[in-house]
């Protein structure tokens, strides 16, 4: 197991072709889903075919950028996952997400995942500007962000969400904003 990052109850390591059933697990429940698609669960074939074959290729940028499977650290117990990476669509910053397991919510591993992976990016990795995503209506996320040190960047619609409420908002940190 190639660990990335350690925080006080976090492990964040390298995916491996192991994490099909934690991924098909943790993206089988609606609920999770809710914010990213509607609350479709996703297929064992979408997680082998795509978001797995995604996550391992992230490697492959020795920037030490990527999908991080996070682990609980007294229990082993997949909680979900962490992305620290270059966005999808081009651009400088750094983009910042994250998915956990529903029975994790609300616990503070959102927060202790992200503000870790930020202190990363800013003290090792050269990162200047971290973003993150989610629609309005995502309280959770927004939470975490700004529990993260993020602040409030923008609102915008975002084609990508499926329904009619595409409200979405961005928040930011730039590297000296940032209490190291």
């Amino acid at each position: 197991m190639k660990v990335f990052l350690e925080t006080e109850r976090l492990i964040l390591r390298y995916f491996t072709d192991a994490d099909v059933d934690n991924l098909y697990q943790l993206d089988g429940d609606a609920e999770v889903m809710r914010y990213i698609n509607g609350g479709k669960p996703s297929d064992r074939a979408q997680i082998l075919s795509q978001t797995l074959p995604l996550f391992l290729k992230s490697y492959d940028d020795d920037r030490g950028y990527g999908y991080w499977a996070a682990e609980e650290k007294s229990s082993g117990e997949f909680l979900g996952w962490f992305h620290f990476r270059l966005p999808l669509d081009g651009g400088e910053d750094i983009e910042l997400g994250y998915r956990l397991k529903r029975a994790f919510w609300g616990k503070g591993y959102g927060t202790e995942g992200a503000i870790a992976l930020i202190q990363k990016g800013f003290t090792e990795l050269g990162t200047k500007r971290v973003f993150a995503k989610a629609l309005a209506v995502n309280s959770g996320s927004i939470r975490v962000m700004e529990k993260a040190g993020l602040k409030f960047d923008k609102s915008f619609i975002e084609t990508r969400f499926p329904g009619s409420n595409k409200e979405a908002v961005k928040y930011a940190i730039a590297r000296n904003d940032f209490d190291l």
